[in-house]
């Protein structure tokens, strides 16, 4: 089990992470890019560093995060900032690690990877790398698995939670594609409990989904989330109303893991959140 863990990118996900290993007694670093936020974190009393990426270079980079037992990369790709340099980041993370004590790499990816597949994927589909944001994804992930200790790639679908009400992605929004689409989502209470596991235990390794066991169309469940919050229902393209997309599959992760999920249920959650239970 880590001792000690350090978060690069301490956004939405990461800080509730953090707030969790502290709970837990965890020695805990965090980056982040601005001084305010760093500031911010440590009015929290979460040790928190400055480091801006990309790096001019990693060797000279001296950090705390990088003396840590695991290192839990938590960057955005900010493919639609139209940014394109996300493995670089990774990868100069992995020369950062490798220069200080990192026994074990967690990289936090994305179900986005499977874009442009159909039907049921899981961690062995062949990949579409001929889009542009999967083969992002692909040479980030790739990045990571070049590290000389332990990685786990962990491929998050999309999040929801506190302050991350999907019917809130509704306003302002006057036409939706796919509405049989699945949807692929998981709450943030999930997240962190998934990599609480991976955090814990040392023999988990290799690439893992995560995702709700919500089973439902995009237009049933953001019909939903607008009836949560009394907004209009969404209208939806007829255009495309035959599209199925892709349904992600983390039965690896929960035949391998002891984790139960907590909002798997997430039509459930949209009016509990709402309600603020």
């Amino acid at each position: 089990m880590a001792k000690s863990v350090a978060i690069i990118g301490c956004g939405w996900l990461g800080h509730a992470l953090a707030k969790q290993l502290l709970r837990e007694q965890y020695r805990v670093t965090v980056t982040v890019q601005s001084e305010e936020k760093k500031q911010r974190l440590a009015e929290e009393q979460i040790d928190t560093e400055l480091l801006i990426l990309p790096v001019e270079d990693p060797k000279s980079t001296v950090l705390t995060a990088f003396c840590h037992d695991m290192l839990i990369i938590s960057i955005t790709p900010q493919i639609r900032q139209g940014r394109s340099d996300y493995p670089e980041k990774v990868a100069q993370l992995i020369e950062m690690a490798e220069l200080g004590r990192v026994k074990k790499i967690v990289l936090l990816s994305s179900t986005a990877v499977y874009n442009g597949l159909s039907g049921l994927v899981d961690e062995q589909s062949v990949l579409d790398i001929n889009a542009d944001k999967v083969a992002t994804l692909t040479r980030a992930e790739k990045a990571a698995q070049a590290f000389s200790g332990e990685t786990v790639i962990l491929r998050l679908a999309g999040l929801v939670g506190p302050e991350r009400h999907p019917g809130r992605f509704l306003q302002g929004r006057k036409l939706l594609s796919d509405p049989q689409a699945f949807i692929n989502l998981i709450h943030q209470d999930d997240a962190v409990g998934v990599l609480m596991e991976i955090i814990k235990d040392e023999k988990i390794r290799g690439i893992y989904n995560a995702v709700s066991a919500t089973e439902t169309s995009k237009q049933h469940y953001y019909n939903a989330a607008a009836g949560a919050l009394n907004l209009p229902l969404p209208e939806f393209s007829l255009a495309t109303s035959m599209r199925f997309g892709k349904r992600i599959s983390d039965a690896k992760l929960r035949n391998s893991f002891t984790y139960q999920f907590t909002h798997d249920d997430l039509i459930t959650w949209l009016y509990k959140s709402v309600a603020g239970l």
